[in-house]
């Protein structure tokens, strides 16, 4: 008796089939030549645009340590002129608010390339202009009066949800440098204002903001943290009005 034989096409494909209870055979993967270079480049790209950030910011606090040296008078500070107001101003800026702003720098490098970075760093830094540039317009010397006000509305604003708001997008991915610095402005405004109000020029209180700036931007959000910095702020405002001549740095010596 012959058997039939089946045809030819599913003889063949029966043919590549692999054997019953054999192990199958794993796909091969494209290889991309390059990729591992590509990759390898990047990450130093990003670690390059980092190292440049932070190195301007040590930069930035050398030259704004010098330019105001000898200029703090704490309430009775007074500005100059503006040029000389708003280049000072920058480098502050540049020094204060870098720093927190390394991860972001670093998203964005990740995001667009490192090419992407210094029109992100240039735009962020803007807004802090614009911000100069308004104090330099509403700024007078002034007494512990002003000063004890504007510090206790400053450490009011710091339990705002408007400031949770603009904290929580400060912290955000965003797309240009521009959005960042106006939700980080919102952010530290309460912050930069006490700052402005017991000593523009001082270099004691530019440090002392910078770190609690950086702080609520790299480190998680604590209600009891946020709480005592607050009643910390506003403590402050009610003691520059009580007793100013106890604040140190507040008011300028007698001679």
């Amino acid at each position: 008796m012959q058997v039939a034989r089946p045809p030819g096409k599913v003889r063949a494909a029966l043919a590549s089939r692999p054997p019953t209870g054999g192990p199958s055979p794993l796909p091969r993967r494209p290889l991309v030549p390059g990729s591992a270079a590509v990759t390898g480049g990047g990450t130093a790209a990003t670690a390059a645009a980092l190292a440049a950030t932070l190195g301007l910011a040590a930069a930035a606090w050398v030259v704004a340590v010098r330019q105001m040296a000898g200029m703090d008078m704490g309430v009775a500070t007074r500005l100059g002129g503006f040029a000389f107001f708003i280049v000072v101003w920058a480098w502050m800026m540049a020094a204060m608010m870098l720093p927190g702003a390394a991860p972001a720098v670093v998203r964005r490098a990740q995001a667009g390339g490192v090419h992407a970075v210094p029109l992100f760093v240039v735009s962020y830094l803007a807004v802090w202009a614009l911000v100069g540039a308004a104090v330099y317009a509403v700024y007078q010397p002034h007494g512990p009066a002003v000063a004890g006000a504007v510090v206790i509305a400053a450490g009011v604003y710091e339990l705002t949800p408007l400031k949770q708001h603009f904290r929580r997008r400060c912290r955000d991915r965003v797309s240009s440098g521009l959005a960042f610095g106006l939700c980080c402005a919102g952010s530290s405004i309460g912050l930069m204002a006490t700052w402005v109000a017991v000593g523009v020029m001082s270099i004691t209180w530019m440090a002392v903001i910078a770190v609690v700036i950086l702080a609520q931007k790299l480190l998680p959000v604590r209600a009891a943290i946020d709480l005592l910095l607050a009643l910390t702020i506003t403590g402050l405002g009610i003691w520059i009005i009580v007793a100013p001549w106890s604040v140190p740095g507040l008011t300028p010596p007698v001679m």
